[in-house]
């Protein structure tokens, strides 16, 4: 059984390494060509205008995104750096693998751009391909919705052929079973948290899929006289669609014990056994380096504030 007295830590797979954020700095791990292990640590960026939005409903998921793609594409560019170097190319030019990754990977580097392409291009295509059979209003909302789902897994599956993005969706596998083990209570030993699962409740694969289940439904409750008007709409409330998933994401977290009530999170853990994969052991020492890091420096610098988030 988790812990419930212990940090909702959060992290995310970058090239060859993890990342993982605590209260006031993040690490990132990431293994070289030679097998060292080496770290990057920067110091959690928080403005003071964001504090009082954190506490407010809906409104807080929004602000964790922003800060959380900010935080990281920090690491990624460190990660980046370093796989440059180790293949031999300039380290001053990582720029072909950073925009890769930035289209490879939904909901980081171009988390915005990648949620307005996800949510208009569904759009037109239920318009185009089934305007003629599908009527308006919430028919073509779930239509919508269906074709979301179909591009969005298509897409992941596809990526997810490919050998740098495979060994990425490991290392994923790798955060998952780290922050497991830490809830657990289990001691963080490669043995102990291969033992554990890939799939977590909180992870940003379940906050997007959500995100499509959310949107059919806010976007029944409007009305629209033509295409042009129904776009505009989606654009002004994906903001309410993206605050709402996350507060879905946190309340699935909750009830992820109780024995009917955790099926609700079940869309997330399915889409995640497309975006993770069982880390080897050397990845899991990779994952463990990292958060085991990132505690250290974390109680250093502040321990008094290491409490459980809501």
């Amino acid at each position: 059984m988790p812990q419930r007295n212990v940090p909702n830590y959060g992290g995310q797979a970058v090239i060859e390494g993890v990342m993982f954020g605590g209260k006031t700095v993040t690490v990132t791990a990431v293994r070289t060509k030679n097998q060292e292990i080496v770290y990057f640590e920067a110091p959690r960026t928080e403005y003071k205008w964001t504090r009082p939005l954190k506490k407010i409903p809906f409104v807080r998921g929004l602000i964790g995104l922003i800060e959380a793609s900010a935080n990281g594409a920090r690491h990624l560019n460190f990660a980046s750096e370093r796989y440059s170097i180790d293949s031999g190319e300039e380290p001053g030019n990582p720029s072909k693998l950073t925009l890769w990754l930035g289209v490879a990977v939904v909901g980081v580097l171009s988390f915005l751009f990648g949620k307005f392409v996800f949510t208009l291009v569904p759009v037109f295509l239920a318009d185009f391909l089934l305007g003629k059979w599908v009527p308006d209003g919430t028919p073509q909302t779930i239509a919508e919705g269906i074709i979301k789902v179909i591009l969005l897994l298509g897409y992941i599956t596809a990526i997810a052929q490919t050998p740098l993005i495979k060994r990425l969706f490991q290392y994923h596998g790798a955060e998952h079973k780290v922050i497991n083990a830490f809830e657990a209570g289990a001691e963080l030993t490669v043995k102990n948290v291969q033992s554990f699962s890939t799939l977590h409740y909180r992870c940003g694969s379940s906050f997007l899929i959500f995100s499509v289940i959310v949107g059919v439904i806010i976007y029944s409750l409007f009305d629209y006289q033509s295409l042009a008007e129904r776009v505009i709409q989606r654009i002004v409330l994906l903001p309410v669609v993206l605050g709402v998933s996350y507060e879905v994401l946190q309340l699935t977290n909750k009830l992820r014990d109780i024995p009917v009530l955790r099926y609700l999170g079940y869309p997330g853990l399915w889409l995640q056994k497309i975006t993770t994969r069982e880390p080897d052991d050397s990845q899991v020492e990779v994952a463990i380096a990292s958060f085991l890091k990132m505690r250290e420096l974390d109680q250093q610098q502040a321990p008094e504030r290491m409490v459980t988030t809501g």
